[in-house]
């Protein structure tokens, strides 16, 4: 008890007294990042040019089993960052993903490829998630969407860096092994720093909660992924957003490589497609987490979410590259809008108790969208071709813009909601058990 006391002296929340930790978590989400970087141009033209296969469902579905992994990999990452500590779970999320860029090197068919992203989709779900956790963990409640944006910054633009890179040494070198490289690096400092060098950020959760209520923190899973999920309707509003948002992040994955190979454009220059979209996501992120601190999510969310499908539309009907150049920038900068802003809001609902069971749910729903935007985009192509499936998505994502417009409330500070929904959890709670107990009386 004593040596817990002297632990929790000396902790203190603000990104000024963490920067150091904060910095490391950052540099470690580039990593992530990167990891995930090394696919975006290369891998689905392995698919069509290594392996041959002209079904684009079927090469789309190394985002399917990607998807949904890091979808279930998300889910449970709350629960075991509140049981086991985040610092170990980060570990095991870079463990399990060291064999990746080995096997999409050595990949004798495309089953290895769908194998390794089976690897890389529970990497990310562990690893994304403990860098997000540990950054809110570190800034306290009044820097959430500062603290994401430059969490989302450093692992999109290492996105973005990594499928410029591997789109130009394929294009010097062929597809494989050499772009693949990068990976290697990337896997091995990730395990290293993040084995030797983090620590966990477990007391920062406690000095957090020292002077709130603690009969919050009895809220059960199943009630956390009810409320994330349904039954609150700003929550639902993010999942919902949050899945689309992927989907159509799935979809361009794994679509806009074939559809710029179709129009004649050389690996080199969608390498450079593929880069500008996550790097004005990355960079501008910087800019756009803070605003959602002061002005609120829901304006940012609705409007990133309007612009990407803006930025859908015009890459599906236009047919010249600084035209897709301009459209990949627009729909960088609408999920630079959406994405932390989203996070944020989410991390407003939730007591810190339960915070990372409900961002886990989030995070469920949102990259479930991969997985979905990726086949039903393959599906849509195979049917109707390249520019209906982009310009479909677009359409869905419009839509989900509308119905965050009409649902969710303006919050800008978490405070109040975060108490509201805790209040209304453990009301319901409550309710339940008297009900239960004058029906045994």
């Amino acid at each position: 008890m004593e040596a817990r006391r002297e632990a929790m002296s000396a902790v203190s929340l603000g990104l000024k007294q963490n920067w150091r930790q904060f910095s490391l978590l950052m540099l470690i989400n580039a990593f992530v990042g990167g990891m995930v970087g090394i696919e975006r141009t290369v891998v689905p033209l392995i698919g069509a040019e290594d392996f041959h296969i002209e079904s684009a469902t079927l090469i789309t579905s190394f985002i399917i089993s990607f998807g949904v992994v890091k979808a279930f990999a998300n889910l449970i990452s709350g629960q075991l960052a509140d049981r086991w500590g985040r610092k170990r779970v980060l570990v095991i999320g870079w463990l399990l993903g060291l064999p990746v860029p080995f096997m999409i090197i050595g990949a004798p068919s495309w089953n290895w490829v769908i194998a390794a992203n089976v690897l890389l989709g529970l990497s990310q779900g562990f690893a994304w998630s403990m860098t997000v956790i540990m950054k809110i963990d570190l800034v306290g409640p009044r820097s959430r969407g500062l603290a994401v944006g430059l969490n989302e910054f450093a692992g999109y633009f290492a996105v973005g860096t990594t499928a410029f890179l591997t789109g130009w040494l394929a294009s010097q070198y062929g597809l494989r092994p050499v772009p693949i490289y990068i990976g290697v690096f990337y896997a091995l400092a990730g395990t290293i720093l993040s084995l030797l060098v983090v620590r966990d950020t477990r007391h920062h959760v406690q000095l957090e909660t020292a002077g709130i209520a603690k009969d919050v923190s009895t809220i059960s899973f199943r009630e956390v992924f009810a409320l994330t999920s349904f039954k609150d309707r700003d929550l639902f509003a993010a999942c919902q957003a949050g899945l689309v948002n992927n989907l159509n992040d799935g979809m361009s994955w794994g679509i806009f490589p074939l559809f710029f190979a179709t129009l004649g454009l050389g690996v080199e220059r969608i390498g450079i497609l593929k880069a500008v979209y996550p790097m004005v996501w990355g960079i501008t992120q910087i800019v756009t987490g803070p605003l959602s601190d002061r002005w609120g999510r829901k304006g940012l969310i609705v409007c990133g979410m309007w612009l990407q499908a803006a930025a859908l539309f015009q890459t599906a009907f236009s047919t010249r590259f600084v035209w897709w150049l301009f459209a990949s920038v627009l729909l960088g900068l609408g999920t630079a809008m959406v994405y932390p802003s989203l996070i944020a809001a989410v991390s407003d609902a939730a007591h810190p108790s339960w915070r990372a069971r409900s961002l886990s749910v989030y995070r469920f729903w949102r990259d479930l969208g991969y997985a979905i935007g990726a086949l039903s985009a393959g599906l849509i192509a195979d049917r109707f071709g390249y520019a209906a499936a982009i310009g479909s998505i677009s359409g869905l994502t419009f839509l989900s813009g509308a119905i965050v417009a009409v649902m969710m409330s303006n919050h800008p500070k978490g405070s109040g909601r975060r108490g509201q929904v805790g209040h209304r959890a453990r009301n319901r709670r409550n309710t339940a058990t008297a009900h239960n107990e004058e029906e045994r009386a």
